[in-house]
C-alpha cells in the first residue's frame, strides 16, 4: 500500500520532533517520546542542553563557513557536518569537551566544502526511511535508536542491547540510498 505524499511529509516531519515537550494532538497531550526513551527526563534535557549551547558557541566561533551538526546522547556526542580546515574540525571538538556533561565525543567532522541543501534533503529523507524501517520491522522499539543522517551515512546512537544494535545495524545497511552506517551506541549489561 502507497502511503499519500501529505501523510508521509507529516510522518517525516513527526519523526523529526526532538523537543521535550509534549506534543498536543486533538486536545490530548502525548508523551510518548519520554515514556518509551531509556534516558531519564533529567538527562533528556541535559542532551538537549549540550546540543543548544555547542551549537551556539562552535557557530559563533567558526561562522557561516563551517556545517556543523551536534546530537548527544546521554552526554556522549557525536559531531557531523563539514568544516573548512583541521583547524575548525579540532576547535569544534574542544568546544564539546569543554561543554559541561559531555562524558565522550564522536568527531566525524568531514573538512570540505558544505553539503547543498538538496543532499541535507535527501539526509532528511534517508533519515525518515531508516526509521520507518525500524517501525515496519518492529524488531526493537524504534524511539530507542536515534538516526542521524550526513552525506548518506548513517549514525545510530542509543542505550541499547547488543541485539538491539545488531538489527538496527542490519536495518539500517539495508535501506536504499545508505552508503555507511556508523555504531556510536553506549552498551546495556
Amino acid at each position: 500500500m502507497k502511503l499519500p505524499i501529505k501523510l508521509f511529509a507529516a510522518l517525516a516531519l513527526a519523526s523529526q520532533i526532538s523537543a521535550c515537550v509534549p506534543l498536543v494532538v486533538g486536545g490530548a497531550a502525548a508523551t510518548g517520546v519520554m515514556a518509551a526513551d531509556r534516558r531519564t527526563s533529567g538527562i533528556y534535557v541535559e542532551d538537549q542542553n549540550i546540543e543548544l549551547k555547542a551549537v551556539k558557541k562552535i557557530h559563533d566561533t567558526l561562522g557561516e563557513e563551517a556545517h556543523v551538526n551536534v546530537t548527544s546522547f546521554k552526554g556522549n556526542v557525536l559531531l557531523t557536518g563539514e568544516v573548512p580546515n583541521d583547524n575548525a574540525k579540532t576547535q569544534a571538538g574542544n568546544i564539546i569537551l569543554a561543554t559541561e556533561s559531555v562524558r565522550s565525543l564522536t568527531n566525524e567532522l568531514v573538512i570540505g566544502p558544505k553539503t547543498s541543501l538538496s543532499a541535507r534533503a535527501n539526509d532528511s529523507f534517508l533519515t525518515s526511511k531508516v526509521k520507518t524501517q525500524f517501525v515496519t520491522e518492529n524488531r526493537f522499539s524504534a524511539n530507542h535508536v536515534k538516526v542521524v543522517t550526513e552525506n548518506s551515512i548513517v549514525y545510530l546512537l542509543g542505550y541499547v542491547t547488543q541485539k538491539e544494535a545488531d538489527a538496527a545495524v542490519e536495518i539500517a545497511r539495508n535501506v536504499s540510498g545508505v552508503t555507511t552506517v556508523v555504531k556510536v551506541f553506549e552498551y546495556m549489561p
